[in-house]
């Protein structure tokens, strides 16, 4: 195992870290509508739904309602930092109802009636920036510890490789062409789901169909698009003790240290931290202090503010480094850790 960890030497800053690197995951489960998409990230451990599409009713899941807005999602997912809650998964269900938020979002902004108006394809590229924000929030969540499972419907579409003749049909996520790239890129494990079913020859050599299972496929298929970094098989059954092992397999970090010796028990709900969240990022985050100026030839470098490293009492600089690496993601000095926990706290 390691942790990546700046050093600042007479070559300039470097980040190197050496094998595997546990992290919570980024996962993505698409299928037909009704197959059990989100019974199946209900699975996981200890999940929260942010219901965007409302499709949630039915199951007994602890989830984040009246998410009708673009920023009303993005400020659910910053009111989750700091693991007060204590939920392991964010499930978003489903990510085509999400990018309709996002749609609605950027034609608001730009006073547009629809995508289509912007003309030449630019909405298009606002509405993908738009959702590359939405992802580096995931990110935040994901250096803390806290797995993200995005739910999506699929749709067969005509596809037509450039180096071949004719085409064929084949299942995608129901996303528009720049979105789904986009979220195949940053997840760790796409994973397809779908009814496979049994045809059986009959007496006058027709074939109907003889029952079928559910199943989920891992890797890429000329009929459908999946992967995982995790050498899963081809196809799995739709269980979800077939991905138990390696979802659960990450420590999520202990944020106890955080806490203030005399901070009050926190009583506030989801929904009012959203309402704080919304309110903190219009006034912008807090400025960083400064920390202590220091430059040996070999030095660990803080990753916020570009300062050294120093040691402080019986902690040295590089358990500071290594402290702030499993809290934060990064090697922060010990100004720059306050600051942070306090925005977390805040």
């Amino acid at each position: 195992m390691g942790q990546p960890v700046s050093y600042r030497d007479r070559m300039g800053t470097l980040s190197i870290s050496r094998g595997v690197i546990d992290t919570a995951k980024k996962v993505v489960i698409y299928g037909p509508e009704g197959i059990g998409k989100s019974t199946l990230a209900s699975k996981f451990p200890g999940p929260l739904f942010l219901d965007v599409e409302g499709s949630t009713k039915a199951m007994d899941i602890e989830r984040l309602d009246g998410l009708n807005s673009w920023q009303g999602l993005r400020d659910a997912l910053a009111a989750l930092r700091g693991g007060r809650y204590g939920y392991k998964t964010v499930v978003i269900d489903t990510a085509d109802w999400a990018e309709k938020l996002a749609m609605s979002f950027v034609c608001s902004q730009q006073k547009k009636s629809g995508i289509e108006e912007f003309g030449y394809g630019k909405g298009y590229v606002y509405l993908k920036e738009a959702f590359a924000e939405l992802l580096t929030d995931c990110d935040a969540l994901i250096a803390e510890g806290m797995n993200i499972v995005f739910t999506a419907h699929a749709a067969m579409r005509k596809f037509e490789q450039p180096d071949e003749r004719g085409a064929y049909d084949r299942w995608e996520m129901k996303l528009t062409k720049h979105d789904a790239p986009l979220l195949k890129e940053w997840a760790d494990m796409v994973l397809f789901c779908n009814y496979k079913t049994f045809a059986q020859k009959t007496e006058n050599g027709n074939y109907k169909a003889a029952g079928g299972r559910r199943v989920m496929y891992a890797t890429h298929n000329p009929c459908w698009d999946a992967k995982n970094r995790y050498g899963l098989a081809d196809e799995l059954p739709m269980d979800y003790a077939a991905i138990r092992d390696v979802i659960e397999k990450p420590v999520k970090p202990d944020l106890t240290p955080q806490v203030p010796e005399n901070a009050e028990p926190m009583k506030k709900s989801v929904q009012e931290s959203v309402k704080e969240s919304a309110q903190e990022s219009a006034q912008g985050p807090s400025a960083p202090e400064p920390a202590q100026p220091a430059e040996p030839q070999l030095t660990l470098i803080c990753s916020e503010c570009g300062q050294p490293i120093t040691g402080i009492g019986k902690w040295s600089a590089e358990q500071i480094a290594s402290r702030s690496m499993k809290l934060f993601g990064q090697a922060l000095c010990v100004a720059c850790a306050k600051a942070k926990s306090a925005q977390k706290s805040a």
